[in-house]
């Protein structure tokens, strides 16, 4: 399955949900969710009709699976994984989902949406102690520092453009991040309470996945 490459914030309207998929704007009036608070389509100013059970679950999973900008196939692997795993699932999940590269660069503070962090990855510009590494789904670990790669750092995005918003940014505690030189050091790993995702999503993921 192609990865979709529409408008992302139909995606939220869809769901009834802000997603925060587009940076700032998320937060802004030009926000879609503020303009259009109703599901795209030519029916869409029509109230949200009542879910069944099964429309819930499959609400959940595609609500997280969005946040993380995850294809289906990579999603399930981590929520099938952690329903194999002898541990707590819901932590497991959490933690394969926030310990994720892209992520770790997205709450940060070095990029404004997780695709942007993705193309960071992707690009070549990150470095995980001290080794590039440019696989968004890289699992990081306690104690891992993540930076720029030297000849990255004089690039416009990095010696303009982020500095932009990089002061502003409250990243997770978590994370220590060091925004004079851009690196942050994993302090702990990150866990339920941190992600924002809610326990009864997580729930009904399971549920949608135990089918």
């Amino acid at each position: 399955m192609a990865r979709y490459t529409g408008p992302k914030e139909k995606l939220e309207r869809r769901l009834g949900t802000k997603l925060f998929l587009k940076g700032d704007r998320s937060n802004s009036p030009k926000s879609a969710m503020v303009k259009k608070p109703y599901p795209p389509g030519m029916h869409g100013k029509t109230a949200f009709r009542k879910v069944s059970e099964f429309g819930l679950q499959l609400n959940a999973k595609q609500k997280v699976r969005i946040i993380y900008r995850l294809m289906e196939k990579q999603f399930k692997s981590y929520i099938k994984e952690a329903m194999r795993s002898k541990k707590e699932t819901k932590e497991l999940i959490i933690k394969s989902l926030e310990q994720r590269l892209d992520n770790v660069v997205y709450k940060m503070g070095l990029a404004q949406s997780r695709d942007q962090a993705r193309q960071l990855v992707t690009h070549g510009h990150i470095v995980v102690n001290g080794v590039k590494t440019n696989i968004p789904s890289f699992q990081t670990k306690k104690g891992d520092k993540i930076s720029i790669r030297e000849g990255s750092k004089k690039s416009p995005y990095f010696s303009h453009l982020v500095q932009g918003w990089l002061p502003k940014h409250e990243a997770p505690d978590w994370l220590k991040v060091d925004k004079g030189n851009l690196t942050a050091t994993i302090e702990r790993l990150p866990d339920l309470n941190d992600s924002g995702i809610e326990v009864k999503d997580l729930q009904l993921i399971i549920e949608y996945y135990s089918r």
